[in-house]
């Protein structure tokens, strides 16, 4: 696991990186709400491109959970 700050955020997220053969699953956790997604990838990607992807789909998730206006 690893930590990092979202990146134009504060926002805390905690990485997970399960290999899987020719392939890994990368889990996005949002420290502050709990809030988790879940990628899998070519294992030969970088791992900063696997993160940037399931930052990305954290960030979308929450964004279509925010309460309206």
């Amino acid at each position: 696991m690893r930590r990092a700050q979202g990146k134009g955020s504060r926002r805390g997220i905690i990485y997970e990186f399960v290999p899987r053969g020719a392939y890994v699953k990368v889990s996005a956790i949002d420290e502050a709400t709990g809030t988790e997604v879940s990628i899998v990838g070519d294992a030969r990607v970088t791992q900063a491109d696997l993160e940037r992807i399931a930052r990305r789909k954290l960030e979308k998730t929450l964004a279509g959970n925010k309460p309206a206006r």
